[in-house]
């Protein structure tokens, strides 16, 4: 081979590297919508927080549109003819999962039952950093609460770590991702669910602030077990389905912000430098 073949190989293979390089990156974000089940672009629209959306993922990427032409691409899950989840039905008491047909990383555990228990709750996160108390609502948010009541009695976030913590306009702690690995190098993080989804819900009038707990997600009704505790007050489009609010345990995400990041992404989010491993999860009846 000529120095001259060899140079315009050395250049075509360079350019494949690079075009690899910046599908995975692409692929990533539309997995990783939160706010990412998980990774939001956060941008200020007049003067108003807006977290794109980047589709594909089970984070909580608070989702505002920022215009036609940059809209993020639609996932295969939410246009092809794939079963939809059904939102609960008051007269039978039940809601319909359905398999996640987007094919993101899972641990599955099965399927929740179909039939739910309204009956108002208490979730308890277990942590190594501390008890985090959450009053969830069940009447309101009963597919969201009956999911993780199914999720906690199967131990499926028992050794789960919280993957990202927000920034000060985007003042979240994500968690719920049962990979996750959150150490700042895993690409994977903010991708895994339970192999199931399942409707929005209790968005009407929405508010997303200090101590609410919302689920994260990558479009309508595309919610899995990923989860975010909010810090602070954030301004996002009611399209999170919040379904709890903290009673005990901000001071733990309190400590945990003020450690900041590992390695701060474009929108200052990150894996946290204070660990938050979930130990255990349980549901009881309200106290």
């Amino acid at each position: 081979m000529s120095g001259k073949d060899r140079q315009k190989q050395l250049a075509r293979e360079h350019y494949e590297r690079q075009n690899q390089r910046r599908v995975e990156r692409e692929a990533k974000a539309k997995r990783n919508a939160i706010i990412g089940t998980s990774v939001a672009v956060v941008v200020v629209v007049g003067g108003v927080i807006a977290a794109t959306t980047l589709l594909g993922g089970n984070d909580p990427s608070p989702a505002t549109a920022e215009s036609a032409s940059s809209a993020p691409p639609v996932t295969p899950s939410q246009t092809s003819t794939a079963a939809q989840p059904t939102a609960f039905d008051p007269a039978g008491g039940t809601c319909g999962y359905v398999a996640d047909a987007a094919g993101a990383p899972a641990k599955n555990v099965g399927m929740p039952p179909a039939k739910v228990d309204t009956t108002p709750k208490t979730m308890t996160l277990k942590t190594n950093q501390g008890d985090i108390v959450i009053e969830v609502s069940a009447e309101k948010t009963p597919c969201t609460v009956n999911s993780f009541a199914f999720l906690a009695q199967k131990k499926y976030f028992n050794g789960s770590k919280c993957h990202r913590l927000g920034s000060d306009q985007f003042p979240v702690l994500q968690c719920g991702d049962p990979l996750a690995k959150a150490d700042g190098k895993n690409q994977t993080d903010g991708q895994g669910g339970p192999g199931y989804r399942f409707v929005n819900e209790n968005l009407q009038g929405a508010k997303y602030t200090r101590g609410v707990v919302a689920m994260a997600n990558s479009g309508p009704d595309t919610n899995g077990s990923q989860f975010f505790i909010l810090y602070g007050t954030a301004q996002l489009d009611p399209a999170y389905t919040p379904f709890g609010t903290v009673t005990k345990g901000l001071d733990i995400i309190d400590k945990v912000n003020k450690g900041g990041v590992i390695t701060p992404g474009p929108d200052g989010t990150g894996a946290p430098k204070e660990t938050v491993e979930i130990k255990d999860v349980t549901m009881s009846g309200k106290s």
